[in-house]
Formats: structure tokens, C-alpha cells, sequence
């Protein structure tokens, strides 16, 4: 594995969520571990499944993984990592001020921002501390998807060109309080992820043309902020020994192989490893070893496939059920690369095909709407909320609203404020909040962020909800945030989208939790791409549908009341009529 060879004291493994970015930083933790190296695994990734891996407890503190000596693993709870840091800044004022003013105070802390700026003092902590590196020979990060991480790892540039220029930037105590102590620290960051004798950064993909896109825009913006020590690992690559004459498999491998002839040439640059598709799921010891050896786990292959559990339904089947309404919000949710844009698109075309109005959106920053839906569809508009475009709105916005009578230096300050990094939460918001009214007229699909993104998306509606109710309660005026429209079941169908694999099932179901937790109930899980579906022959596949059929058991018994199936196909369905047949197939 090149990847491997001679590395560097930090290794990153980032890419589109799904690809296996956690499964190969696992395996690569563990083969150094097995080499005689002291290892530190560390997830910043806000939906981690690191523990499910190794199947043991890890936390929000270093502990060891009980099985392999000199391995130690962490995973960064930005929920936790955020309330260490109010506690830091409200603590020293909360018997000094008004308690009115401390609440204010906590609730500018309570939203999206603080919790991202609070992982990120944690993570920029593991790469300055000096005692923590002189403890560990390698520190192995898995990294959130990719749009998390690009931002994770612009942000050392970000805070630390934001506090050079604006030294009194910070004029409350509102997320941004607690940056100015951090200032060496961040520096230090910053140099640590720019050296290439210290940090090797590998791009996770698999063998699709969109994920091969997407990661050479990922090598080109880590790049350009310094980190130019990259190597590419294709992952999941079907052997072409293994289709024999499986149609689908053989598909699979005709479609793989013309995407990585066409590989950009940002990436065919790159030092390379491909890893072939394995045919168990990547949990435990046994399968992590495997994954990066040319051994095969044993395993017997099933003579039969084994019968799909009965209780499922086709997409158009669920989507009869949300037409009924006439109106509403649908949102699909789910981890990275589990299909959710095709999965929107889908129940989209499938409701304007039946006279109803329809906008389809996203909030990711990663979507690729325009390339799965393909041509115009009647009844259905197509939009994206860009955080950039949305930011410069609201920074025009407020400059012509309440920088209008200000004098040259209040204007100043005003913008000041506005070049923080935290003002495109609050932009984006405001962008989401639109898009939620239409739904009281119109049917609006949103195909959101991958689960760490959309979970920040929602707590800035959480503190907004807080807000608006600590405002009006007492006025006895009707009002509906946000908020309550997502936790209203007439108002607001939630489907949670998965692959029927064990990390995938379990993921979502932590985020089913989540959401719950927050008054939120999913209406149904979408399982997608299912290989027991596609009713496939070749060896590979036959063990990897019988691996699905148990998954797919503990979905509809465990987790999900309605649940459409939804099967892996011959060609990507790219265009409306190809969106319009996955939703009818079965």
C-alpha cells in the first residue's frame, strides 16, 4: 500500500461520505499498530461510527481498543467539545452579570458555529500538543465527509487570517469569545497540516465518475490552502474475475472501468492504491486485517440467495402516501453516499409526475442535483442553497438595513462583524427558513446535507425555535418556527435513507434517535442500492445479499414502520424517466 509507505507522523483519510474513508483508517490504525507502532485514531467526524468498527465504547476521551496492543482511539462529540467551551466562557461571568444577560449569552453559544469551533479547538489541540505527539509514533484521523472537512481544515487559515486582521474582531461574548487565547495554537496548526514531513493527507473514492469529480475538487481546494501531500486510495473496485456471467456484475465492472479511464488529471498525478470489493461487512479485526491483504475472510458462498424479508415497499408506493397531503415538506436524510440525492430526485419526479407542484433542493455543499435529475421535469423547480451566495445576501442586507444611518466608523465595526465566519450560519438559516415556508403551498424536497451537516443545519433552528418562543411566549401570539414545522408529522415527512449494511443501519439509526430526541420522527427508511434486491448470481454478490437480508430484517423490525427497498442497478439512474423506474422497482 503506498499509502503506508514511510508515513508521516499525521495521516488523514477524508472523502465523500460512504466511500470507506473510517473502514481504511481503521485498517491502516491497526496494520501500524501491528507493525510495533503507538497509534492514536482520532474521528472528527460528527457522525463517528469508529466504536461500531471495533465494537467497543470509545468516547470523547483517549482509550485503549482492548484487542490490539498500542492502539488507542478517540472520537471528537462536538455536542460535548461545545459545552466545554460555553462552560470556558460563560463560567467566569455567570455571577458577575445579570442572569438575563448570562442567558443571552448562553444562547448566542447554542447554535451550529460554537459547536464546529469547538471541535475545531479540540481537533488543532491534537496537532500542537507536544506531550501528546511525543506519546504517539502515528496520529490517524478519520475525517468527516467531505465538505465537513474542506471546512474543518480551511478554518486554522480562516480563524487565524480573521483575528490577524481583526484583533478587537470579537466585540461580545458570542462564539467567536474564546478564539483570541488560540491564536499561537492555531498558527501552529496550520504549519503542522502545510509540512509534508509531518501530515500526509489520502483522499478516499470509489470507482463512480461523480465521486471521482468530487475528490479531484477536493485535492485541488486542500491544495490550494497548503496541503499538497496527498495520495488517492479507489476503493471498493469489483474484481473482474468475479462477475462471470452475472449481467449485473458484469455491468458493475464495465461502469467502474470506464470511470477510472477517465480519471481527472488532477488525480491520475496522484500516488494510487486500489482496493478491491470485499464480501463481508468491514466490522471487526478479522475484516479490518483483510480489507488491506489479497486474502479473501472465509467464508462459505450460499447456494441460493437468501429470501428478501417480506414488508417493504417500492418508493412510489411511500410517495402515495405523502402525495395524500397535497403540500408539505419532505427531507431526506441520511449519512454521505448512501444515495439521498437520487433518493430526493426520485420521490421528486414521481410527484410532479403526478400534477403536483414541486421544488426540489439541497442543502449540501457537496449535491450534484443537476447531474442525477438531468433535463427539465413539468411541475418541478430545481434549486441549491449556496452558502457562499447566501452569505453575500445577508451581508448586502444587513449594510442597506441597519448599516443604513451608521457613521463611518459604526459601519465599519458592522462589517467587521459580517467577514466573521460565523455569519454564513446564520445566512444559511435564513435560506432554509424560506424554503420551509413554501411548503405550506407546494411540495418541497430537500435533499440535505450528509448527518453531521444537517444535525449542526437543525440545532441553528433548535436555537432560533429557543429564541422565538423566549420572545413571544408571553404575548399569546401565534407563531410556527421552524422548528415546529420539522416536528410536526402533518407538516413534515422525514426519510432516512441507508444501505443495507451494518455500519449504514446502525448510523441511521443513531440519527432516527437524534432526530427524536429533538421531537422529530422519521416517516420512513429508504434502504438503497440493495444487492438481495437486484436478485444478483455471481459469487461475490450472493454473499454480499445474504449479509443484506439480516439488515435489511432489522430495519423493518427494529427501526422503521414503512421502508421502500430499493435495488443496486445495471446503470446509474441518471435522468427523470431512469428516476421514475427506480421508484417503481422492486
Amino acid at each position: 500500500m503506498h499509502f503506508l509507505d514511510n508515513p508521516p507522523p499525521f495521516l488523514f483519510f477524508t472523502g465523500k461520505g460512504g466511500v470507506g474513508k473510517t473502514s481504511i483508517a481503521c485498517a491502516s490504525a491497526l496494520r501500524l499498530a501491528r507493525a510495533g507502532k503507538r497509534v492514536l485514531l482520532v474521528s472528527t467526524d460528527p457522525a463517528s461510527n469508529v466504536g461500531q468498527v471495533f465494537g467497543q465504547t470509545i468516547g470523547h476521551a483517549i482509550c485503549p481498543i482492548a484487542a490490539v496492543d498500542r492502539l488507542f482511539a478517540l472520537e471528537i462529540d462536538p455536542q460535548a467539545a461545545a459545552q466545554v467551551y460555553r462552560d470556558r466562557i460563560v463560567g467566569p461571568v455567570k455571577n458577575v452579570l445579570p442572569a438575563a444577560v448570562v442567558r443571552g449569552i448562553e444562547e448566542q453559544l447554542s447554535g451550529a458555529c460554537t459547536t464546529e469551533i469547538a471541535a475545531f479547538d479540540e481537533f488543532t489541540a491534537l496537532l500542537t500538543n507536544p506531550a501528546l505527539i511525543a506519546d504517539y509514533d502515528h496520529i490517524v484521523f478519520d475525517t468527516a465527509p467531505t465538505g465537513h472537512t474542506i471546512r474543518l481544515l480551511q478554518l486554522p487559515g480562516a480563524w487565524s487570517g480573521f483575528l490577524d486582521a481583526n484583533p478587537d474582531g470579537a466585540s461580545c461574548l458570542g462564539p467567536l469569545s474564546g478564539l483570541e487565547k488560540q491564536r499561537t495554537q492555531y498558527h501552529a496548526a496550520v504549519d503542522a497540516l502545510a509540512d509534508p514531513a509531518r501530515t500526509r493527507l489520502v483522499l478516499v473514492a470509489r470507482a463512480q465518475a461523480s465521486t471521482l469529480r468530487e475528490v479531484a475538487r477536493t485535492h485541488q481546494e486542500l491544495a490550494a490552502i497548503g496541503l499538497g501531500q496527498q495520495h488517492l486510495v479507489i476503493n471498493g473496485v469489483f474484481p473482474a474475475e468475479e462477475a462471470g456471467d452475472d449481467a449485473l456484475a458484469q455491468a458493475i465492472v464495465r461502469r467502474e472501468a470506464a470511470a477510472l479511464a477517465q480519471l481527472p488529471a488532477a488525480l491520475a498525478a496522484l500516488p494510487q492504491d486500489r482496493l478491491p470489493l470485499k464480501p463481508f461487512n468491514l466490522v471487526g479485526l478479522a475484516a479490518l486485517e483483510a480489507l488491506l491483504s489479497d486474502a479473501v475472510q472465509p467464508g462459505a458462498v450460499p447456494a441460493t440467495v437468501a429470501p428478501l424479508p417480506a414488508g417493504t415497499s417500492t418508493l412510489a408506493q411511500l410517495v402515495d402516501g405523502i402525495a395524500a397531503a397535497g403540500h408539505g415538506l419532505v427531507m431526506v436524510m441520511g449519512k454521505g453516499g448512501v444515495g439521498k440525492t437520487t433518493i430526493a430526485a426520485a420521490v421528486a419526479v414521481e410527484l410532479a409526475r403526478r400534477g403536483l407542484p414541486v421544488h426540489l433542493t439541497t442543502s449540501d455543499p457537496a449535491a450534484h442535483l443537476g447531474e442525477t435529475l438531468g433535463e427539465a421535469v413539468p411541475a418541478l423547480t430545481v434549486s441549491r442553497i449556496d452558502p457562499l451566495a447566501e452569505t453575500a445576501r445577508y451581508r448586502d442586507e444587513v449594510l442597506a438595513s441597519k448599516g443604513r444611518d451608521l457613521d463611518a466608523a459604526g459601519r465599519a465595526l458592522l462589517e467587521e462583524d459580517l467577514r466573521s465566519p460565523c455569519t454564513e450560519e446564520i445566512a444559511v438559516f435564513q435560506a432554509f427558513s424560506r424554503v420551509i415556508r413554501e411548503a405550506g403551498r407546494k411540495f418541497v424536497v430537500m435533499d440535505t446535507a450528509p448527518t453531521g451537516h444537517t444535525l449542526l443545519l437543525l440545532d441553528a433552528t433548535g436555537a432560533y425555535h429557543r429564541d422565538m418562543v423566549r420572545q413571544m411566549g408571553d404575548k399569546g401570539l401565534h407563531f410556527v418556527t421552524p422548528m415546529m414545522q420539522l416536528q410536526d408529522p402533518a407538516r413534515t415527512k422525514v426519510l432516512i435513507a441507508t444501505l443495507a449494511e451494518t455500519t449504514p443501519v446502525l448510523e441511521a439509526a443513531a440519527l432516527q434517535a437524534d432526530l427524536m430526541r429533538a421531537g422529530i420522527t422519521p416517516w420512513a427508511w429508504v434502504v438503497n442500492q440493495s444487492v438481495a434486491a437486484a436478485g444478483a448470481r455471481s459469487p461475490l454478490l450472493a454473499r454480499r445479499a445474504q449479509n443484506e437480508a439480516r439488515e435489511i430484517d432489522a430495519v423493518l423490525t427494529r427501526h422503521a414502520t414503512h421502508v421502500a427497498l430499493l435495488p443496486l442497478l445495471a446503470q446509474e439512474p441518471v435522468g427523470a424517466d431512469a428516476l421514475a423506474a427506480l421508484a417503481r422497482a422492486n
